[in-house]
Protein backbone atom coordinates (compact mmCIF):
# COMPACT_ATOMS: atom_id res chain seq x y z
CA UNK A 1 0.00 0.00 0.00
CA UNK A 2 2.59 2.31 1.30
CA UNK A 3 4.23 1.86 -2.93
CA UNK A 4 1.13 2.60 -4.19
CA UNK A 5 0.58 5.81 -1.75
CA UNK A 6 4.16 6.96 -2.98
CA UNK A 7 4.00 5.96 -6.67
CA UNK A 8 0.50 8.35 -7.02
CA UNK A 9 2.40 10.91 -5.06
CA UNK A 10 5.33 11.16 -7.33
CA UNK A 11 2.89 10.73 -10.37
CA UNK A 12 0.58 13.83 -9.23
CA UNK A 13 3.75 15.42 -8.29
CA UNK A 14 5.13 15.47 -11.59
CA UNK A 15 2.08 16.46 -13.36
CA UNK A 16 2.04 19.90 -11.10
CA UNK A 17 5.85 20.53 -12.60
CA UNK A 18 4.88 19.18 -16.18
CA UNK A 19 1.76 21.24 -15.51
CA UNK A 20 3.73 24.32 -14.48
CA UNK A 21 6.32 24.64 -17.05
CA UNK A 22 4.28 23.62 -19.84
CA UNK A 23 1.62 26.32 -19.55
CA UNK A 24 1.21 27.16 -23.41
CA UNK A 25 1.53 30.54 -24.53
CA UNK A 26 -1.91 31.29 -26.62
CA UNK A 27 -0.69 34.96 -28.00
CA UNK A 28 2.37 32.80 -29.66
CA UNK A 29 0.30 30.19 -30.84
CA UNK A 30 -1.86 32.58 -32.34
CA UNK A 31 1.09 34.05 -34.31
CA UNK A 32 2.22 30.38 -35.50
CA UNK A 33 -1.57 29.91 -36.74
CA UNK A 34 -1.30 33.18 -38.32
CA UNK A 35 1.39 33.36 -40.21
CA UNK A 36 0.93 29.54 -41.11
CA UNK A 37 -2.25 29.95 -42.75
CA UNK A 38 -2.26 33.06 -44.08
CA UNK A 39 1.45 33.27 -45.24
CA UNK A 40 1.84 29.65 -46.01
CA UNK A 41 4.50 28.83 -48.07
CA UNK A 42 3.71 25.20 -48.47
CA UNK A 43 3.19 25.37 -52.08
CA UNK A 44 6.14 26.84 -53.06
CA UNK A 45 7.77 23.89 -51.24
CA UNK A 46 5.91 21.38 -52.46
CA UNK A 47 6.21 22.25 -56.04
CA UNK A 48 10.29 22.19 -55.89
CA UNK A 49 10.03 18.93 -53.94
CA UNK A 50 8.25 17.57 -56.57
CA UNK A 51 7.73 19.06 -59.68
CA UNK A 52 10.83 20.77 -59.69
CA UNK A 53 12.93 17.88 -57.97
CA UNK A 54 11.90 14.65 -59.81
CA UNK A 55 11.65 11.28 -58.36
CA UNK A 56 14.39 11.22 -55.37
CA UNK A 57 16.26 8.35 -55.43
CA UNK A 58 19.19 8.21 -52.86
CA UNK A 59 22.10 9.73 -54.98
CA UNK A 60 20.17 10.10 -57.86
CA UNK A 61 20.19 13.63 -60.00
CA UNK A 62 16.54 14.21 -58.76
CA UNK A 63 17.84 13.97 -54.82
CA UNK A 64 20.98 15.70 -55.41
CA UNK A 65 18.35 18.35 -57.19
CA UNK A 66 16.07 18.25 -54.40
CA UNK A 67 19.52 19.00 -51.90
CA UNK A 68 20.26 21.67 -53.65
CA UNK A 69 17.39 23.93 -53.61
CA UNK A 70 17.02 23.28 -49.81
CA UNK A 71 20.24 24.96 -49.26
CA UNK A 72 18.97 27.61 -51.17
CA UNK A 73 15.99 28.42 -50.04
CA UNK A 74 16.81 28.16 -46.76
CA UNK A 75 19.72 30.85 -47.05
CA UNK A 76 16.52 33.04 -48.38
CA UNK A 77 14.84 32.05 -45.26
CA UNK A 78 17.58 32.69 -42.83
CA UNK A 79 18.32 29.86 -41.67
CA UNK A 80 21.38 29.03 -40.05
CA UNK A 81 24.09 26.70 -41.53
CA UNK A 82 22.24 24.99 -44.46
CA UNK A 83 24.19 22.11 -45.25
CA UNK A 84 24.50 18.52 -46.68
CA UNK A 85 26.12 16.14 -44.15
CA UNK A 86 27.52 12.68 -44.87
CA UNK A 87 26.14 9.73 -42.71
CA UNK A 88 28.06 7.34 -44.61
CA UNK A 89 28.69 4.86 -47.56
CA UNK A 90 25.11 4.48 -49.50
CA UNK A 91 26.26 3.17 -52.97
CA UNK A 92 25.39 3.99 -56.24
CA UNK A 93 23.01 6.31 -57.36
CA UNK A 94 20.27 5.69 -60.61
CA UNK A 95 18.04 7.31 -63.30
CA UNK A 96 15.76 6.16 -65.77
CA UNK A 97 16.18 8.18 -69.21
CA UNK A 98 14.03 6.75 -70.96
CA UNK A 99 11.08 3.56 -71.20
CA UNK A 100 9.02 2.41 -73.32
CA UNK A 101 7.10 -1.29 -73.15
CA UNK A 102 3.76 -1.97 -75.69
CA UNK A 103 2.31 -5.11 -76.91
CA UNK A 104 3.19 -6.03 -80.13
CA UNK A 105 1.50 -9.41 -80.94
CA UNK A 106 -1.39 -10.25 -80.77
CA UNK A 107 -2.33 -6.48 -81.23
CA UNK A 108 -0.40 -3.51 -80.29
CA UNK A 109 -0.96 -1.87 -77.20
CA UNK A 110 1.04 0.71 -75.03
CA UNK A 111 1.45 -0.59 -71.62
CA UNK A 112 1.67 1.41 -69.17
CA UNK A 113 5.15 0.35 -67.02
CA UNK A 114 8.26 1.44 -65.34
CA UNK A 115 12.02 0.33 -64.86
CA UNK A 116 12.53 -0.93 -61.22
CA UNK A 117 15.17 1.33 -59.64
CA UNK A 118 18.97 0.02 -59.88
CA UNK A 119 18.30 -2.04 -62.58
CA UNK A 120 19.89 -2.30 -66.09
CA UNK A 121 18.58 -1.30 -69.39
CA UNK A 122 18.75 -2.33 -72.93
CA UNK A 123 21.17 -1.75 -75.14
CA UNK A 124 18.18 -1.22 -78.02
CA UNK A 125 15.13 -1.65 -78.62
CA UNK A 126 14.22 -5.18 -77.69
CA UNK A 127 11.48 -7.48 -78.80
CA UNK A 128 10.54 -10.76 -77.62
CA UNK A 129 7.94 -13.57 -76.53
CA UNK A 130 6.71 -13.42 -73.42
CA UNK A 131 7.25 -16.82 -71.04
CA UNK A 132 5.55 -17.34 -67.66
CA UNK A 133 7.11 -18.28 -64.52
CA UNK A 134 5.27 -19.47 -62.01
CA UNK A 135 7.33 -17.62 -59.10
CA UNK A 136 11.00 -15.70 -59.25
CA UNK A 137 13.37 -18.88 -57.61
CA UNK A 138 15.27 -21.50 -59.48
CA UNK A 139 12.77 -24.15 -59.75
CA UNK A 140 10.55 -22.42 -61.82
CA UNK A 141 13.54 -20.90 -63.90
CA UNK A 142 14.41 -24.38 -64.52
CA UNK A 143 11.20 -25.82 -65.50
CA UNK A 144 11.09 -23.55 -68.69
CA UNK A 145 14.56 -24.82 -69.21
CA UNK A 146 16.18 -23.57 -72.48
CA UNK A 147 12.57 -21.80 -73.08
CA UNK A 148 13.95 -18.66 -71.59
CA UNK A 149 16.67 -17.56 -73.77
CA UNK A 150 16.00 -14.72 -75.35
CA UNK A 151 12.32 -14.49 -74.03
CA UNK A 152 10.83 -11.41 -71.90
CA UNK A 153 9.94 -13.41 -68.79
CA UNK A 154 7.29 -12.53 -66.86
CA UNK A 155 6.48 -13.19 -62.99
CA UNK A 156 2.91 -14.91 -63.21
CA UNK A 157 0.27 -13.02 -61.01
CA UNK A 158 -2.44 -15.01 -59.05
CA UNK A 159 -5.44 -15.85 -60.91
CA UNK A 160 -8.05 -13.42 -58.88
CA UNK A 161 -10.58 -11.35 -59.64
CA UNK A 162 -9.87 -7.69 -58.43
CA UNK A 163 -12.23 -7.11 -55.32
CA UNK A 164 -14.35 -3.70 -56.39
CA UNK A 165 -13.85 -0.94 -54.40
CA UNK A 166 -16.63 -0.41 -52.03
CA UNK A 167 -14.44 1.04 -49.51
CA UNK A 168 -13.02 4.86 -50.20
CA UNK A 169 -9.83 4.91 -50.92
CA UNK A 170 -9.47 7.81 -48.84
CA UNK A 171 -10.56 8.38 -45.36
CA UNK A 172 -9.95 10.50 -42.06
CA UNK A 173 -10.03 9.38 -38.78
CA UNK A 174 -13.44 9.60 -36.24
CA UNK A 175 -12.61 12.09 -33.22
CA UNK A 176 -13.55 9.41 -30.87
CA UNK A 177 -10.98 7.16 -31.83
CA UNK A 178 -7.07 8.91 -31.81
CA UNK A 179 -6.36 8.17 -27.73
CA UNK A 180 -6.47 4.73 -28.39
CA UNK A 181 -4.94 3.27 -31.86
CA UNK A 182 -3.39 0.49 -31.89
CA UNK A 183 0.13 -0.03 -32.42
CA UNK A 184 1.14 0.16 -35.74
CA UNK A 185 3.24 -2.12 -37.47
CA UNK A 186 7.04 -2.35 -36.29
CA UNK A 187 9.16 -5.13 -38.26
CA UNK A 188 10.34 -7.64 -35.37
CA UNK A 189 14.20 -8.42 -35.70
CA UNK A 190 13.56 -11.67 -36.50
CA UNK A 191 11.53 -10.28 -39.63
CA UNK A 192 14.67 -8.34 -40.66
CA UNK A 193 16.97 -11.54 -40.19
CA UNK A 194 14.80 -13.32 -42.57
CA UNK A 195 14.40 -10.45 -45.08
CA UNK A 196 17.80 -9.87 -45.62
CA UNK A 197 18.89 -13.12 -46.98
CA UNK A 198 15.39 -13.30 -48.75
CA UNK A 199 17.47 -10.04 -51.11
CA UNK A 200 20.38 -11.92 -51.70
CA UNK A 201 18.50 -14.78 -53.06
CA UNK A 202 16.33 -12.54 -55.19
CA UNK A 203 18.99 -11.26 -56.56
CA UNK A 204 20.63 -14.63 -56.83
CA UNK A 205 17.31 -15.82 -58.66
CA UNK A 206 17.68 -12.68 -60.98
CA UNK A 207 21.41 -12.88 -61.65
CA UNK A 208 20.24 -16.75 -62.51
CA UNK A 209 17.74 -16.08 -64.79
CA UNK A 210 19.70 -13.10 -66.73
CA UNK A 211 22.96 -16.05 -67.44
CA UNK A 212 20.10 -18.43 -68.82
CA UNK A 213 19.64 -15.70 -71.70
CA UNK A 214 16.57 -13.66 -70.54
CA UNK A 215 15.94 -10.59 -72.17
CA UNK A 216 14.03 -8.40 -69.50
CA UNK A 217 11.69 -9.35 -66.13
CA UNK A 218 8.37 -8.12 -65.91
CA UNK A 219 5.97 -8.23 -62.80
CA UNK A 220 3.29 -6.85 -61.29
CA UNK A 221 3.01 -6.30 -57.25
CA UNK A 222 0.75 -5.36 -54.10
CA UNK A 223 -2.62 -5.58 -55.98
CA UNK A 224 -2.54 -2.81 -57.82
CA UNK A 225 -5.37 -1.53 -59.92
CA UNK A 226 -6.81 1.00 -61.72
CA UNK A 227 -3.58 1.92 -63.28
CA UNK A 228 -1.95 2.62 -60.28
CA UNK A 229 1.68 0.80 -60.20
CA UNK A 230 4.05 0.28 -57.25
CA UNK A 231 7.24 1.17 -58.42
CA UNK A 232 10.27 0.02 -55.97
CA UNK A 233 12.89 -2.29 -55.01
CA UNK A 234 16.20 -3.86 -56.32
CA UNK A 235 19.53 -4.10 -54.42
CA UNK A 236 21.88 -3.01 -56.95
CA UNK A 237 22.63 0.43 -55.42
CA UNK A 238 25.27 -2.06 -52.68
CA UNK A 239 28.23 -2.79 -53.13
CA UNK A 240 29.28 -6.36 -54.76
CA UNK A 241 25.49 -6.33 -56.24
CA UNK A 242 25.68 -5.15 -60.04
CA UNK A 243 22.63 -4.83 -61.79
CA UNK A 244 21.53 -8.17 -63.61
CA UNK A 245 19.31 -7.74 -66.39
CA UNK A 246 16.20 -4.86 -67.25
CA UNK A 247 13.12 -5.15 -65.41
CA UNK A 248 9.87 -3.05 -65.12
CA UNK A 249 6.54 -3.20 -63.43
CA UNK A 250 3.27 -2.66 -64.72
CA UNK A 251 -0.23 -2.30 -63.52
CA UNK A 252 -2.21 -5.77 -62.28
CA UNK A 253 -4.42 -5.79 -65.34
CA UNK A 254 -2.27 -5.59 -67.75
CA UNK A 255 -0.20 -9.02 -66.35
CA UNK A 256 -3.07 -10.62 -66.04
CA UNK A 257 -4.02 -10.54 -69.85
CA UNK A 258 -1.34 -11.26 -70.67
CA UNK A 259 -1.21 -14.02 -68.49
CA UNK A 260 -4.58 -15.24 -69.74
CA UNK A 261 -3.53 -14.88 -73.26
CA UNK A 262 -0.71 -17.14 -72.68
CA UNK A 263 -2.70 -19.79 -70.88
CA UNK A 264 -5.13 -20.10 -73.72
CA UNK A 265 -2.09 -20.83 -76.02
CA UNK A 266 -1.42 -17.19 -77.70
CA UNK A 267 1.67 -15.85 -78.14
CA UNK A 268 2.44 -12.64 -77.21
CA UNK A 269 4.95 -10.70 -77.79
CA UNK A 270 6.42 -7.19 -75.90
CA UNK A 271 8.67 -4.32 -77.28
CA UNK A 272 11.14 -3.33 -74.44
CA UNK A 273 13.48 -0.04 -74.78
CA UNK A 274 15.05 1.32 -71.66
CA UNK A 275 17.66 3.62 -70.85
CA UNK A 276 19.10 3.99 -67.32
CA UNK A 277 22.10 5.53 -65.88
CA UNK A 278 24.45 4.55 -62.85
CA UNK A 279 25.76 7.57 -60.96
CA UNK A 280 29.43 5.86 -59.28
CA UNK A 281 31.37 8.81 -58.67
CA UNK A 282 30.37 9.71 -54.94
CA UNK A 283 29.00 6.66 -53.15
CA UNK A 284 28.86 8.76 -50.11
CA UNK A 285 25.09 9.17 -48.12
CA UNK A 286 23.91 12.53 -47.42
CA UNK A 287 20.95 14.58 -45.44
CA UNK A 288 19.90 18.08 -45.40
CA UNK A 289 20.50 19.80 -42.05
CA UNK A 290 20.16 23.53 -41.59
CA UNK A 291 19.30 25.58 -37.87
CA UNK A 292 17.41 28.19 -36.18
CA UNK A 293 19.92 29.18 -33.25
CA UNK A 294 19.00 29.40 -29.41
CA UNK A 295 19.28 32.52 -28.09
CA UNK A 296 19.19 31.47 -24.23
CA UNK A 297 23.17 31.65 -22.74
CA UNK A 298 22.77 27.89 -21.23
CA UNK A 299 19.86 26.22 -23.25
CA UNK A 300 21.33 27.49 -26.99
CA UNK A 301 23.46 24.20 -26.53
CA UNK A 302 20.61 21.74 -26.63
CA UNK A 303 18.81 20.99 -29.34
CA UNK A 304 15.36 20.31 -30.49
CA UNK A 305 14.77 18.39 -33.78
CA UNK A 306 12.47 17.48 -36.40
CA UNK A 307 12.49 16.04 -39.72
CA UNK A 308 10.94 13.47 -42.66
CA UNK A 309 12.94 11.63 -45.12
CA UNK A 310 13.75 13.36 -48.26
CA UNK A 311 14.46 9.96 -50.58
CA UNK A 312 11.62 8.68 -52.58
CA UNK A 313 11.08 5.49 -55.57
CA UNK A 314 10.76 6.90 -58.88
CA UNK A 315 7.00 5.44 -60.27
CA UNK A 316 5.57 9.59 -59.06
CA UNK A 317 7.85 12.16 -57.94
CA UNK A 318 7.59 11.51 -53.93
CA UNK A 319 4.78 13.66 -53.18
CA UNK A 320 3.12 12.16 -49.93
CA UNK A 321 5.66 9.86 -49.05
CA UNK A 322 7.63 11.71 -48.62
CA UNK A 323 7.83 15.62 -50.15
CA UNK A 324 4.62 15.70 -47.33
CA UNK A 325 6.72 15.30 -44.28
CA UNK A 326 9.68 17.35 -45.51
CA UNK A 327 6.90 20.20 -46.62
CA UNK A 328 5.67 20.66 -43.36
CA UNK A 329 9.42 20.14 -41.56
CA UNK A 330 10.23 23.48 -43.85
CA UNK A 331 7.32 25.27 -43.54
CA UNK A 332 7.62 24.61 -39.33
CA UNK A 333 10.85 26.34 -39.53
CA UNK A 334 9.83 29.23 -42.03
CA UNK A 335 7.38 30.01 -39.32
CA UNK A 336 9.72 29.75 -36.33
CA UNK A 337 12.14 31.91 -37.64
CA UNK A 338 9.03 34.66 -38.57
CA UNK A 339 8.15 34.97 -34.82
CA UNK A 340 9.22 37.77 -33.21
CA UNK A 341 9.95 35.50 -30.05
CA UNK A 342 13.05 33.44 -30.86
CA UNK A 343 13.93 30.20 -29.31
CA UNK A 344 16.23 29.47 -26.10
CA UNK A 345 16.88 26.20 -27.63
CA UNK A 346 18.86 25.43 -31.10
CA UNK A 347 15.77 24.48 -33.41
CA UNK A 348 17.41 21.46 -36.21
CA UNK A 349 16.31 20.27 -39.01
CA UNK A 350 17.35 17.40 -40.69
CA UNK A 351 15.79 15.77 -44.00
CA UNK A 352 16.72 12.17 -44.23
CA UNK A 353 18.37 10.09 -47.60
CA UNK A 354 18.51 6.44 -47.51
CA UNK A 355 15.49 5.65 -45.48
CA UNK A 356 13.55 3.66 -48.17
CA UNK A 357 16.63 0.76 -48.09
CA UNK A 358 16.57 1.37 -44.15
CA UNK A 359 16.57 4.17 -42.20
CA UNK A 360 19.95 4.67 -43.36
CA UNK A 361 19.97 8.51 -43.31
CA UNK A 362 18.64 8.60 -39.81
CA UNK A 363 20.63 6.06 -38.53
CA UNK A 364 24.03 7.26 -39.76
CA UNK A 365 23.56 10.62 -38.22
CA UNK A 366 22.23 9.30 -34.64
CA UNK A 367 25.54 7.24 -34.64
CA UNK A 368 27.78 9.58 -35.34
CA UNK A 369 26.03 12.00 -33.36
CA UNK A 370 24.56 10.02 -30.26
CA UNK A 371 26.06 6.91 -30.30
CA UNK A 372 25.22 3.45 -31.13
CA UNK A 373 22.33 1.27 -29.82
CA UNK A 374 24.17 -2.04 -30.32
CA UNK A 375 26.46 -1.35 -27.32
CA UNK A 376 25.23 1.77 -25.92
CA UNK A 377 28.03 4.01 -25.56
CA UNK A 378 26.36 7.29 -25.58
CA UNK A 379 28.38 10.38 -26.97
CA UNK A 380 27.90 13.86 -24.88
CA UNK A 381 25.39 14.91 -27.92
CA UNK A 382 23.00 12.28 -26.68
CA UNK A 383 22.01 14.42 -23.29
CA UNK A 384 21.72 17.93 -25.12
CA UNK A 385 18.96 16.65 -27.31
CA UNK A 386 15.35 17.34 -25.96
CA UNK A 387 12.97 15.56 -28.41
CA UNK A 388 13.33 14.40 -32.67
CA UNK A 389 9.80 15.26 -34.09
CA UNK A 390 9.15 12.99 -37.45
CA UNK A 391 6.18 13.41 -39.87
CA UNK A 392 5.73 10.38 -42.42
CA UNK A 393 2.20 9.16 -43.29
CA UNK A 394 1.45 11.31 -46.11
CA UNK A 395 -0.45 14.46 -46.85
CA UNK A 396 -3.18 13.85 -44.07
CA UNK A 397 -3.65 16.63 -41.54
CA UNK A 398 -2.17 15.89 -37.88
CA UNK A 399 -5.00 14.53 -34.99
CA UNK A 400 -2.66 13.61 -32.59
CA UNK A 401 0.85 11.63 -31.72
CA UNK A 402 2.02 8.76 -30.60
CA UNK A 403 3.92 8.95 -27.16
CA UNK A 404 5.88 5.71 -28.17
CA UNK A 405 5.45 4.32 -24.45
CA UNK A 406 6.22 7.79 -22.65
CA UNK A 407 3.67 7.99 -20.15
CA UNK A 408 5.48 11.50 -18.55
CA UNK A 409 4.88 13.21 -22.38
CA UNK A 410 1.04 12.27 -22.66
CA UNK A 411 -0.20 15.34 -20.71
CA UNK A 412 2.60 17.46 -22.16
CA UNK A 413 1.39 16.64 -25.13
CA UNK A 414 -1.94 17.03 -24.46
CA UNK A 415 -1.75 20.86 -23.39
CA UNK A 416 -0.23 21.60 -26.28
CA UNK A 417 -2.38 19.93 -28.86
CA UNK A 418 -5.75 21.66 -27.12
CA UNK A 419 -4.87 25.29 -28.90
CA UNK A 420 -5.74 23.37 -32.16
CA UNK A 421 -9.00 21.64 -31.60
CA UNK A 422 -10.87 23.42 -34.22
CA UNK A 423 -8.27 22.90 -36.76
CA UNK A 424 -8.77 19.27 -36.20
CA UNK A 425 -5.93 18.12 -33.49
CA UNK A 426 -8.45 16.33 -30.90
CA UNK A 427 -6.02 15.75 -28.46
CA UNK A 428 -4.96 12.52 -29.77
CA UNK A 429 -1.88 11.15 -27.77
CA UNK A 430 -2.09 7.60 -27.73
CA UNK A 431 0.55 5.23 -25.55
CA UNK A 432 1.00 2.90 -28.04
CA UNK A 433 4.17 3.16 -30.85
CA UNK A 434 4.56 3.41 -34.47
CA UNK A 435 7.25 2.46 -36.32
CA UNK A 436 9.55 1.88 -39.49
CA UNK A 437 10.34 5.06 -40.37
CA UNK A 438 13.05 7.49 -39.14
CA UNK A 439 12.14 8.62 -35.58
CA UNK A 440 12.90 4.93 -34.85
CA UNK A 441 16.66 5.55 -34.81
CA UNK A 442 16.29 8.17 -32.03
CA UNK A 443 14.02 5.82 -29.76
CA UNK A 444 16.71 3.12 -30.01
CA UNK A 445 19.44 5.63 -27.98
CA UNK A 446 16.99 6.92 -25.60
CA UNK A 447 16.02 10.28 -27.56
CA UNK A 448 12.28 10.89 -26.95
CA UNK A 449 11.21 10.14 -30.94
CA UNK A 450 7.90 10.92 -32.38
CA UNK A 451 5.73 10.50 -35.19
CA UNK A 452 2.95 12.55 -35.56
CA UNK A 453 -0.83 10.80 -36.13
CA UNK A 454 -2.31 11.67 -39.57
CA UNK A 455 -5.22 10.99 -41.59
CA UNK A 456 -4.93 8.31 -43.05
CA UNK A 457 -6.58 9.73 -46.36
CA UNK A 458 -5.27 7.55 -49.33
CA UNK A 459 -1.49 6.91 -48.41
CA UNK A 460 -2.12 3.13 -48.22
CA UNK A 461 -4.61 2.73 -50.91
CA UNK A 462 -3.18 4.59 -53.52
CA UNK A 463 -0.12 7.12 -53.34
CA UNK A 464 2.47 4.88 -51.12
CA UNK A 465 5.60 4.36 -53.80
CA UNK A 466 3.42 4.13 -56.73
CA UNK A 467 3.20 6.56 -59.85
CA UNK A 468 0.34 8.34 -58.37
CA UNK A 469 2.71 9.47 -55.75
CA UNK A 470 2.35 13.05 -57.48
CA UNK A 471 1.61 16.81 -56.62
CA UNK A 472 -1.93 16.15 -57.38
CA UNK A 473 -2.43 13.79 -54.56
CA UNK A 474 -0.88 16.69 -51.80
CA UNK A 475 -3.86 18.04 -49.60
CA UNK A 476 -2.37 21.63 -49.62
CA UNK A 477 -5.21 22.72 -46.49
CA UNK A 478 -3.73 19.75 -44.28
CA UNK A 479 -0.04 20.43 -45.05
CA UNK A 480 -0.85 23.83 -43.32
CA UNK A 481 -2.39 22.48 -40.49
CA UNK A 482 0.52 20.05 -40.08
CA UNK A 483 3.03 22.83 -40.62
CA UNK A 484 1.30 25.09 -38.00
CA UNK A 485 1.05 22.09 -35.22
CA UNK A 486 4.83 20.61 -35.46
CA UNK A 487 5.82 24.80 -35.32
CA UNK A 488 4.09 24.85 -31.71
CA UNK A 489 5.41 21.48 -30.92
CA UNK A 490 8.39 22.28 -31.47
CA UNK A 491 8.15 25.73 -30.24
CA UNK A 492 7.22 24.61 -26.90
CA UNK A 493 9.88 21.80 -26.48
CA UNK A 494 12.09 24.70 -27.51
CA UNK A 495 11.07 27.05 -24.60
CA UNK A 496 10.48 24.52 -21.71
CA UNK A 497 12.59 24.83 -18.92
CA UNK A 498 13.67 20.91 -19.03
CA UNK A 499 14.17 18.93 -21.43
CA UNK A 500 11.74 16.59 -22.09
CA UNK A 501 11.18 13.39 -19.67
CA UNK A 502 12.37 10.35 -21.40
CA UNK A 503 12.10 6.61 -21.08
CA UNK A 504 14.41 4.32 -19.34
CA UNK A 505 17.34 3.99 -21.71
CA UNK A 506 16.76 0.44 -23.57
CA UNK A 507 19.52 -2.40 -23.54
CA UNK A 508 22.23 -2.20 -26.05
CA UNK A 509 20.79 -4.13 -28.79
CA UNK A 510 21.76 -3.83 -32.16
CA UNK A 511 19.39 -1.47 -34.71
CA UNK A 512 16.74 -3.20 -36.11
CA UNK A 513 17.60 -2.03 -38.83
CA UNK A 514 21.31 -2.51 -38.91
CA UNK A 515 22.09 -5.21 -40.93
CA UNK A 516 25.40 -5.97 -42.92
CA UNK A 517 24.19 -5.57 -46.77
CA UNK A 518 25.37 -7.64 -48.31
CA UNK A 519 25.53 -10.89 -46.70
Amino acid sequence: MQKIITGFFLSFLFLLQATAQDTVDIQIMNLIREQGLKNSKIELFAHHLTDGSGPRLTNSPGYNRALQWLISISKEFNFSNPRKEAWGEFGKGWSNEYSALNMRTPYFEDIIAYPVPWTLGTTKPAMAEVALIDALDSASIDKLGANIKGKIVMVKPANRPLNFPFQPLAKRYGDSSLDHLPPTYMFARSEIEAFVPYLKAEYYTKLYLAKKGAVALLNSNRGSRDGTVFVQGATSYAKGYAATLPEMTMSIETAMRIARLIQNKQKVSLELNVNNRFYNDDLTGYNFVAEIPGTDPVLKNEVVMLGGHLDSWTGGTGATDNAAGCIVMMEAMRILNALPVKPKRTIRIALWGGEEQGLYGSFGYVKKHFGNPADMQLKPEQQKISAYYNLDNGTGKIRGIYAQGNEAVVPIFRNWLAPFTDLGANGGVTLSSTGSTDHVSFDAVGIPGFQFIQDPMEYETRTHHSNMDTYEHLSIPDLQQAAVIVAAFVYNTAMRTELMPRKPLPKAERFVFDFDFPL
